[in-house]
This record gives C-alpha cells, sequence and structure tokens, in this order.
C-alpha cells in the first residue's frame, strides 16, 4: 500500500538519500574517532551535537536546595515503584542495628561490629527523612553548627555537658570543640600535639581517630590541611557518628573488636586515641597491633587518657595505682615490640614515633611476625596477635614502603605502591593517564552541575575508586572524598591513601557502614558493570538512596546496558533522572547518568509523605 506522502517526482532521490545517508554516518564516525582522541577546537561543535541529542539533555535538573519540590511522576513506565518506610527507620543502619547485635557475643566488642541482614531480610523501601530536615550548613559553619531537626537526639548535650562536646541552642546543635581530654578546645590540644609532630609543613597529611566521639580533632585538622577518618560503634552515646558527618567530617560506624580495620597497611600519617578506652593492653596488644599495621613508617601514635597521667587521675577514675602503672609498663613494652620509639610524655597527653623501618628495632626474638601477604586481607578476616612487617629497605636511612612527598605535591605524585610495582597492571604512565582522564571527566561534570566544587556538596563518595583520580580532580577546601574499593575490585586502596587521599574498602552487596542522609554527592564509575552478576542493582541503589541526603546529587558512569538497567530502577525512588552520551560522544558505548534526589519526608508514624515541609 502506497504513501499518501509518496508523489511520483520521489522515486528518482532514493540513490540520492542513500548515499546522503552513508555520507553522515561516515561524518559521524570520522567526529566521533576524532573526538576520542582529546578535546580540540571542535570542542563546541561535538559539544553542541551531543547536547541536541534526546539523551543529553539536563537544563531541567536542578541542583539548588528548595524543601519545597513538587514529586512529579515521570511520564516512563516504571517497573517499580519504592514505598517510603516506617518512620522508625528512619536512622536506620543495616549493618549495625541494636536488635541484631544484641543476638552476637559481647566479648572483644563482637556485638558491636558488621553483622548485615540476610538478602530476604532486607528493607525494599526508601529511608524517610525526619519531619523538618534541612540541608546542613554549608562548611565551614557546618563545622560549629547542626540543625536539630536532622540528629535530633539531646543526650550528648547533659552526657558530656562539662566537657564541650556538644550544646543545645534554639533549634540547633553548637559544637564548641571540646572533647573529654581537651575540654579547653581542640585547637589548644592539636598545638601541643603540633609542637612534637610536623603537622605544618605537609609532612601529616592522612590521620586516624579510634572512638572518636563527635569528632571535633577531625572538624579541627581540616583547617591545618590535615584530612582525619574518624570511627566510633553505634552505641550509648546516641549519634555520635551521625553528629560527625552532619558536620562535614570523615567518619564511619566502627570498632576495634575482632576484625580488622577496612583500611590498608601503612595507610595513615598520624593516629590518636583520645580516652577512646580501648583496651590497648587486652588480648596480647592485638589492637595496638592493628594500629600499628595501619600505621606508615614514621607516622606518629598519640594517647591522652588512660592510662596516662594515671597519678593525678586514677580517684577520678576509680581504679588502682598498681593497676593503672602496670598497664602503661604494658603499653610501653608494646610499643618497643612495634619499633615505636616514645618521643613526648607531658600531662594528659604522650606521643610515639614508628621508626622509618626496622634496623634498629629492639624486638625479642620470640615476637610473632605477620605474613606480609596477610596484612591487606581485611574484609571481615580476624584480627592477629602478630606484627605486621616493615617492607624491606637497603639501607639504615630509607622508609620502608617508599618516601612520600608533602602535601599537596603529593596528591599527584606517582605513589611508592605504584613505582614499586605492587599493584598489578598500574605503571607510573598509566597513572599519570588516568590523572588526566579524570580532569576531563570531572571538567565536564562541572559543567553539568556548577555546584560542583562549592560548599554545597561537602561530604562526597566516590564508590569504585580505583587510583583515587575522582578524588584528586574534585580536590578542594570545600569538600572530602570517601574513596570506596569494592571488595572485588582491585586492591588500590593503598596507593590512594599514598596519594593523601582517604578512604576504606567495602562491599556494595552490603550495607554501608554510616547513617542515613550523610553524603552530599555520591560518584560511581563501572560500580554497576563490577556487581551486575554478584548481587541485586535494586538493593544497591536503594542503599545510595539510605545515605544520599535529601537534594543531593548521583552521577554514574557506566555501561549503556547496566545503565538504562539503573535508570528504570531509579525512576521508582523519587530520584529524577537524566541520561547523557559520554563526552567523547554518542558513539562511546559508556554513558553518563545524572541524579538528584526529591525531597521529602514521613511526616507521621503511618508512612504519610510529604514534599513541602
Amino acid at each position: 500500500m502506497g504513501s499518501k506522502h509518496n508523489f511520483p517526482g520521489n522515486k528518482n532521490r532514493g540513490p540520492i538519500s542513500l548515499f546522503a545517508v552513508i555520507g553522515l554516518c561516515l561524518f559521524f564516525y570520522i567526529l566521533g574517532a576524532w573526538q576520542r582522541s582529546g578535546f580540540g577546537k571542535g570542542d563546541s561543535i561535538a559539544m553542541e551535537i551531543t547536547r541536541l541529542s534526546n539523551c543529553n539533555v539536563v537544563k531541567d535538573l536542578n541542583f539548588e536546595t528548595h524543601h519545597s519540590i513538587e514529586i512529579i511522576e515521570s511520564s516512563e513506565p516504571k517497573k517499580k515503584v519504592f514505598k517510603p518506610c516506617d518512620i522508625k527507620y528512619k536512622d536506620y543502619t543495616p549493618c549495625q542495628e541494636q536488635d541484631r547485635a544484641m543476638r552476637f557475643p559481647r566479648e572483644n566488642m563482637i556485638y558491636r561490629e558488621r553483622h548485615c541482614p540476610p538478602v530476604d531480610e532486607k528493607l525494599h523501601c526508601l529511608i524517610p527523612a525526619p519531619k523538618g530536615y534541612m540541608t546542613p550548613f554549608p562548611w565551614p559553619k557546618g563545622r560549629d553548627y547542626v540543625h536539630y531537626a536532622n540528629v535530633p537526639y539531646k543526650s550528648l548535650t547533659v552526657e558530656k555537658a562539662n566537657q564541650h562536646w556538644v550544646e543545645f541552642q534554639g533549634n540547633v546543635f553548637k559544637f564548641p570543640g571540646g572533647g573529654t581530654m581537651f575540654p579547653q578546645g581542640a585547637d589548644a590540644y592539636i598545638d601541643e600535639l603540633a609542637s612534637v609532630i610536623p603537622i605544618a609543613d605537609g609532612s601529616i597529611r592522612t590521620a586516624l581517630d579510634t572512638g572518636c566521639g563527635v569528632a571535633s580533632w577531625g572538624a579541627y585538622l581540616f583547617k591545618r590541611n590535615v584530612l582525619a577518618m574518624s570511627f566510633a560503634p553505634r552505641d550509648n552515646h546516641e549519634a555520635q557518628i551521625q553528629f560527625a558527618l552532619e558536620r562535614g567530617v570523615p567518619a564511619i560506624i566502627g570498632v576495634l573488636g575482632s576484625i580488622r580495620l577496612p583500611y590498608p597497611s601503612r595507610a595513615f600519617d598520624m593516629a590518636q586515641c583520645s580516652r577512646c578506652l580501648i583496651p590497648w593492653t587486652a588480648n596480647d596488644g592485638m589492637y595496638l597491633m592493628e594500629v600499628d599495621r595501619v600505621l606508615r613508617p614514621g607516622g606518629y601514635w598519640i594517647l591522652s587518657g588512660p592510662p596516662i597521667n594515671w597519678k593525678t587521675y586514677y580517684q577520678t577514675w576509680k581504679r588502682s595505682k598498681k593497676d593503672l602503672n602496670a598497664e602503661q609498663k604494658k603499653i610501653e613494652e608494646l610499643a618497643e615490640q612495634l619499633c615505636w620509639e616514645k618521643k613526648y610524655e607531658k600531662g594528659d597527653i604522650a606521643i610515639w614515633r614508628k621508626k622509618d623501618n626496622d634496623k634498629s628495632c629492639k624486638r625479642k626474638k620470640t615476637a610473632k611476625i605477620c605474613e606480609a601477604n596477610d596484612v591487606e586481607d581485611v574484609w571481615y578476616q580476624k584480627m592477629e596477635t602478630c606484627i605486621t612487617p616493615f617492607p624491606e629497605v637497603t639501607s639504615d636511612g630509607e622508609v620502608a614502603g617508599g618516601k612520600l612527598k608533602k602535601f599537596p605535591a603529593r596528591l599527584f605524585a606517582v605513589p611508592p605502591r605504584i613505582s614499586n610495582g605492587l599493584i598489578p597492571e598500574v605503571t607510573a604512565e598509566s597513572f599519570e593517564e588516568d590523572n588526566k582522564i579524570w580532569r576531563k571527566h570531572v571538567n565536564v561534570y562541572k559543567k553539568i552541575n556548577k555546584l560542583i566544587g562549592s560548599p554545597r556538596y561537602r561530604n562526597v563518595m566516590d564508590m569504585n575508586a580505583n587510583l583515587g583520580g575522582f578524588a584528586a580532580a574534585v580536590h578542594s577546601k570545600n569538600a572530602w572524598v570517601m574513596n570506596v574499593v569494592p571488595t572485588i575490585a582491585k586492591n588500590t586502596l593503598g596507593a590512594i591513601y599514598e596519594r593523601g587521599l582517604v578512604g576504606m574498602y567495602h562491599d556494595w552487596c552490603e550495607g554501608f557502614s554510616t547513617y542515613p542522609r550523610t553524603y552530599d554527592f555520591i560518584h560511581g564509575n563501572d560500580v554497576f558493570n563490577l556487581y551486575e552478576n554478584t548481587c541485586n542493582l535494586e538493593d544497591i541503589l536503594l542503599e545510595m538512596d539510605r545515605i544520599l541526603r535529601p537534594e543531593g546529587i548521583v552521577i554514574l558512569r557506566d555501561g549503556v546496558d547496566v545503565l538504562n538497567k539503573v535508570k528504570k530502577i531509579a525512576a521508582g525512588m523519587r530520584w529524577d533522572v537524566k541520561l547523557m552520551d559520554h563526552e567523547d560522544g554518542p558513539l562511546v558505548p559508556e554513558k553518563i547518568m545524572v541524579a538528584v534526589k526529591q525531597y521529602w519526608v514521613v511526616s507521621s508514624p503511618h508512612n504519610s509523605t510529604s514534599s513541602d515541609e
């Protein structure tokens, strides 16, 4: 049957049209290949062509905060619409829930470790924000103030009132910067540390705070260009890690218990325990040995609190002089076995420095040394009472594992783990190329969303960090990045720390060790391709939604097939989603997905929702 538009004169145009189509195809193929070689003078044309493609329109995504966004139903068919969870789940932490924790032994804090729900017990609903939730204060104001509606728990204001942890003022919490062992403020405490530790010159960049409270130590180290990773258990100190992240400080729910910390060996330049109440001499010093594993050669360990200055505090601590004196002596003996040298003890503070190598160690011959190949295998691995060996050196003055440049030069210097060939298939050349690629990618992100790099997005997560190229490219005083290295990916986390960045290992088939609504910006490169045949993509997306703040953003890079699956799921999660072509053109199979989480809260226990609170 002929079309009513088939006029007789059109019959002669067939060959001409065919040649025209072939010509256009060849043109775009050549253009795409040229674009993949890098941006050149033709960028404006190429970007305009990309902009005009149907899947690359992002101008209707709004990245500003409003707290009054109408929930617009997508015209596309949805496989599943996810309903809000009950309001009782507003602070749900799937792998650290109290009810499940109480089924496990209290010995060695096992019950405070990660205990994730089985697949058939996972929630398949959206974790709600509490009524009145507001976007956190931008940094640096956010360091000192938190909206009460976001973390409505006052217990610490009473329990720690004389230690100046946190104060309640009207509808906000104020954090004066105090702590149990620094009631005069974190700045004064850090000043004393800096009289011994070279904090000011860039030698110290990564720090670990064990049992951190509300993380004021880490919060006040930022202005000294030190990035501190803090952890504490979810316990009777209600919401301490939630407060830390709400302030904009890197932190996770965690504990020194029976399994290893989720960090690589030789990660931190400095670690501290400020009245963290960790029993350092228990289990033959196993916890101190775990700190030693993650402490870099030449790094510092700070202990403020029991048993330091026990002669002054033994009555306050309700412990005998004999007991406290024996505990301190035991710590001194363990430190010597670890090749730590005491550099300072005055008042409430003692500081040790880990030696650069083991050439001058005074260890007992009976000291048990761990197998070198086991120290990087940490995910759900039991801690052992053994000492992590130093990497081998050829001279007394050599730093085991390699000497690092001072920060910020360290950020783009080739990490020693790469230059020493410790990461398979990664070379100095491929590292430099990776940096170039991520600078290019991040420049595109900033064109999509001009707020990237501003205080609007303080807490950033990279779900599959590889060499840390994304974090290095977005580095600024306004933000920090949690670099996650999946447990099924190549182990690159040690190199990330050598760059002066922080992160942790994680399996995305499980819940992350954080509270809901703790990240402003989640980035993922090749995450769903990595996990497509390992676990349910829906579970990963629901976990992303749990930890993403209302009106936070997601940027994903992945293959077009898997991103189409992701987009379909995300469409039922109250996310505004757009799929875009790769910056090198539509012929590249990798695509970009940009999403904004809508603002909504559950206003009553009966799952009624509102988007205009």
